[in-house]
């Protein structure tokens, strides 16, 4: 057993997107994934690190035909566990980095929603990207998801003070990007970096957005809301997600793009 797959194992990343600022992230990605099949006929879907389903189950629940591609048992074992049989949806567990059991071409929408944050060179972002893009329709719709640089100086380095930590390690590049190796279990990027793997590929960007925006620096106070004003929360938080000035501040963000 890997590092990633024990954190998988110990990690509770439903009750992450439960809490009311993980579910900004949830709240946001479901928007646009909804706001892109609208009008699409019979669309098909593809998770490519499916996890333990929330995405996958809850679009299968909705009735959208989907294929959830994961590759830890573990969380394959959850996933399962919410469907009761009627759902139309395909598991399999499989590998980012080699989709060559689907075919070219056969999903609308195509979800790469945690792979990026576990990849650590450009190479295997370039081949998971790839593959991503090569199974999805023409015209179709695939959404990227990363853990972005900046807040993890921010948050980690500096406000619970881990300055000496990463400096003895030799976790920061005089420019203050983070390096990540396996044993840390995160890549972080930064926006210019995304863009730099789109040009590669048979895509246009649609859209970079900000998945959870502001939330993660005010968990406690977001936690602590009220449904009102909790959902006033979200309407500003959708009103600015889309902004180029805040996206590299943001936990996470979407690359939204479509194929050429």
């Amino acid at each position: 057993m890997n590092e990633l797959e024990n954190y998988y194992l110990t990690h509770d990343e439903d009750g992450r997107l439960l809490s009311k600022h993980g579910s900004v992230e949830f709240i946001t990605t479901m928007k646009y994934i909804g706001e892109y099949l609208a009008g699409v006929p019979s669309p098909s879907v593809l998770e490519v690190g499916a996890g333990t389903g929330r995405y996958s189950v809850t679009l299968a629940k909705e009735g959208l035909s989907v294929t959830a591609v994961e590759l830890f048992e573990h969380n394959l074992g959850i996933l399962k566990s919410k469907l009761d049989g009627s759902e139309p949806i395909r598991v399999i567990e499989g590998n980012a980095l080699d989709l060559s059991m689907l075919d070219t071409g056969s999903f609308d929408l195509t979800l790469l929603l945690g792979p990026m944050y576990h990849l650590y060179t450009r190479e295997e972002k370039l081949r998971a990207l790839s593959e991503a893009v090569r199974v999805t329709k023409k015209g179709g719709i695939i959404m990227v998801a990363y853990c972005m640089n900046d807040p993890v100086i921010i948050q980690y380095v500096f406000a619970a003070g881990h300055l000496e930590e990463v400096l003895a390690g030799n976790m920061l590049t005089r420019d203050w990007h983070t390096i990540s190796r396996e044993r840390d279990l995160f890549e972080m990027v930064r926006p210019e970096e995304i863009a730099s793997l789109d040009a590669g590929m048979p895509v246009e960007r649609l859209k970079l957005v900000a998945t959870d925006g502001a939330s993660h620096y005010m968990s406690g106070i977001i936690d602590g809301m009220d449904d009102t004003t909790f959902g006033k929360w979200i309407e500003y938080h959708l009103a600015v997600c889309e902004r180029e000035d805040l996206i590299g501040a943001s936990n996470h963000t979407l690359d939204i793009l479509r194929k050429l």
